[in-house]
């Protein structure tokens, strides 16, 4: 139970893991300080020789003194929010090479050399038969799909799925999508879009989240076609879209300045939650159970004045430049 993290740290040639039961919605407030702040805010915590799975792990970050490499994942609110968190650091981490790890734990077991199957059993990604909604009154979609058509236009639809299950349903989904009725053109962005060219036998894909398995292209049902994965890019599928089915464009100062506000809060304690929740009785005499580490709360290292000074300045010209723009 709790939003669980975990953590590497590598210097000198070796490497440590960390992991906390509550700090996976408070990774891109350490990693905003700087590489020095995070690696001690992330060893703080409970060292451990163990690596969460997918499923478990709801936020990651590697850091990488060596190579000056970041690496890390966590979801974002917001197209906003982790388009707001890479421009911060992309300031904060001055010649680091700062990656989103769109491939998940995947993306950190392969940079340390493990392959990116470690965390995951054989066949671990899951197909499904094809299926498609039309939500003819969503404005607010998860995810876009586009489509060209055999006369080269092009067609779209918002999705309440993530693009991966877009992925995961196979290229039967495209003649599902050819008769598919028309979804109102979105008003706030997308988590991420998907687009298909069968007469390229391409597949375009973006996402500010993860997309876990990418990287193992091609996925099952895919064997013959070939993947263009843009990142957290949207600026190619948004050229392909019609004209009456544009992406909107959120403006960053806003979340910017969330980012901003949030400097200095403590991460909540739920210890106190789930003691009662262990202490109360279980339906029919059974008794719950909890991970005793899920009692202890994430305690991070606090950044020194000097690094705190220093984010609350790029902070402050971030949102004046965005709400210029």
């Amino acid at each position: 139970m709790g939003a669980r993290a975990q953590y590497v740290v590598v210097k000198n040639g070796a490497w440590q893991r960390y992991q906390s039961h509550w700090a996976a919605n408070r990774v891109v407030d350490d990693l905003l300080p700087g590489p020095d702040a995070a690696s001690r805010c992330f060893r703080a915590n409970r060292e451990t020789d163990e690596w969460l799975d997918d499923v478990w792990c709801e936020g990651a970050a590697l850091v990488d003194h060596d190579q000056r490499i970041l690496l890390w994942f966590a979801f974002a609110d917001s197209w906003a929010d982790h388009l707001a968190a890479r421009a911060v650091l992309a300031r904060t981490w001055p010649g680091w090479d700062v990656r989103f790890a769109h491939d998940g734990m995947g993306d950190l077991t392969h940079h340390l050399g493990l392959g990116r199957d470690l965390t995951r059993p054989p066949g671990w990604f899951e197909t499904f038969e094809p299926s498609w909604f039309a939500d003819t009154e969503n404005t607010e979609p998860w995810s876009v799909v586009s489509l060209r058509l055999p006369d080269g236009s092009v067609r779209a639809w918002g999705s309440g799925r993530e693009p991966i299950e877009h992925i995961a349903d196979g290229p039967g989904l495209i003649d599902l999508l050819t008769a598919s009725p028309t979804t109102p053109p979105p008003t706030d962005m997308p988590y991420g879009g998907v687009h298909f060219d069968p007469r390229a036998r391409t597949v375009s894909l973006w996402a500010v989240q993860t997309v876990a398995g990418i990287h193992n292209w091609p996925l099952p049902g895919w064997e013959n076609w070939a993947l263009d994965f843009r990142g957290d890019d949207h600026t190619q599928q948004a050229g392909l879209l019609p004209t009456d089915f544009p992406f909107p464009q959120p403006p960053l100062a806003a979340a910017l300045r969330r980012l901003s506000d949030g400097l200095g809060t403590p991460p909540p304690d739920n210890g106190a939650l789930l003691a009662r929740a262990t202490a109360a009785p279980g339906p029919e005499g059974t008794v719950p159970l909890v991970n005793p580490a899920a009692l202890v709360p994430h305690e991070p290292a606090d950044p020194n004045p000097a690094e705190l000074a220093e984010l609350r300045t790029v902070l402050k010209a971030l949102v004046a430049g965005a709400e210029v723009d």
